[in-house]
């Protein structure tokens, strides 16, 4: 191998592993309270060096979000198939696709309250999840491809951050069909017994359950009526 090639090899390793301890600090503290020379040295590298690899911490932090999660390769499967696809990754240990490591949402949660994070998650949300997605959903698609991501994050929150018993592991067989379901009424891609109840007619949408329309509800008694 030539000189030129170890030297290449060299600096993508490098760059491999600041990513790596920034995948690490970032689930760990906020935005605010990373700094550049603490993921220099968790690297044993100069933290000019990290500058001249991603040129900013705003970079950098785009490319940790960017990695942790790989939207675009969870969104790739064809319509049909996103609901199934979206519910098994749901049910998968919530881990980083770099290191395997960090839990993606550690990083989001920690950096829900951060003024300078909050414009690059949702630039990542708009880059990573609504673009891809757009194409493959019927109309709204944006508005359907915000709410899958909403979904996600919601379950994933309440599954592998708050641990509710209900959604843990040992009630898979129970969740992966509602969830299926879910996502089916949210893509488009099928009928699901959640659309029931938003059903329209003459164009007009029905009642919900449990809420009774103006004719169903008792009338008044008249003051002084016996």
């Amino acid at each position: 191998m030539s000189p030129q090639l170890d030297v290449q090899g060299s600096k993508q390793d490098t760059r491999s592993r600041i990513l790596e301890a920034a995948l690490l600090r970032f689930a760990q503290c906020s935005y605010e309270e990373t700094k550049l020379r603490d993921i220099a040295a968790d690297v044993g590298v100069d933290v000019a060096l990290v500058h001249r690899t991603f040129g900013s911490k705003e970079r950098l932090f785009e490319e940790v979000v960017a990695a942790a999660c790989q939207s675009r390769q969870l969104f790739s499967a064809e319509r049909k198939e996103l609901p199934a696809r979206l519910a098994a990754r749901l049910l998968e240990p919530s881990l980083d696709r770099v290191i395997r490591v960090v839990d993606p949402l550690d990083i989001f949660v920690r950096n829900l309250l951060s003024p300078e994070a909050i414009p690059i998650l949702r630039a990542a949300l708009a880059r990573d999840v609504v673009e891809p997605l757009v194409p493959k959903l019927g109309d709204p698609a944006p508005q359907r491809a915000v709410l899958l991501a909403a979904c996600l994050a919601g379950i994933g929150i309440f599954r592998h951050v708050l641990h509710v018993e209900p959604l843990l592991e040992e009630f898979d067989g129970d969740i992966e069909p509602l969830i299926i379901r879910m996502m089916e009424t949210v893509v488009g891609a099928g009928p699901s017994a959640g659309a029931r109840g938003s059903a329209t007619r003459n164009g007009k949408t029905a009642p919900r359950a449990g809420k009774a329309g103006p004719a169903a509800r008792p009338r008044q008694r008249k003051q002084g009526a016996r």
